[in-house]
């Protein structure tokens, strides 16, 4: 069986935070704000796997009112999701996924994301598609103020 998920997320950009997009850490003036690191790439990817999955979402399964997983890596996020995966004898065929930011320009650490989150789903790198647009100037995202994510995820049984 074949199954696809949506996955999508959105964070404040505030100051003294380190900016985190799939499992990189990325050079810029603010990160984004949340419970974990924040890692919209990440988080709407595992929501788009955990829907395939027929799983919830990421806050059923992370809830933001345990202290116990405060500044969690999102990478331990996906390598949940893939433990999840993994008991349903399924896998991630196929992930795409387009951040929407104004800033920082992103291609030059697409390659280093494909490669972490490949690692943490345990999947090829040549799975992973990642694209990044900007919001064109419009509304919040378009004056820089936070950076969303939207994604989809292919899921198949073994």
């Amino acid at each position: 069986m074949i199954r696809c998920g949506i996955g999508y997320d959105v964070h404040r950009l505030v100051p003294g935070r380190k900016l985190v997009l799939g499992g990189v850490e990325i050079p810029h003036d603010r990160g984004l704000d949340g419970h974990s690191d924040a890692d919209v790439l990440s988080h709407a990817l595992a929501d788009a796997l955990l829907g395939a999955m027929g799983e919830g979402d990421i806050g059923h399964h992370f809830p933001n009112t345990d202290e116990g997983i405060r500044g969690i890596s999102s990478l331990e996020i996906l390598r949940y999701v893939r433990s999840l995966l993994a008991e349903k004898n399924a896998r991630a065929t196929n992930v795409d996924v387009s951040v929407i930011a104004e800033a920082p320009k992103l291609q030059p650490h697409i390659e280093q994301m494909r490669a972490k989150i490949g690692a943490a789903l345990g999947c090829d790198a040549s799975r992973i598609n990642i694209k990044a647009t900007t919001n064109e100037g419009l509304g919040a995202l378009g004056r820089g103020e936070g950076m969303a994510c939207i994604a989809t995820a292919v899921v198949e049984d073994l």
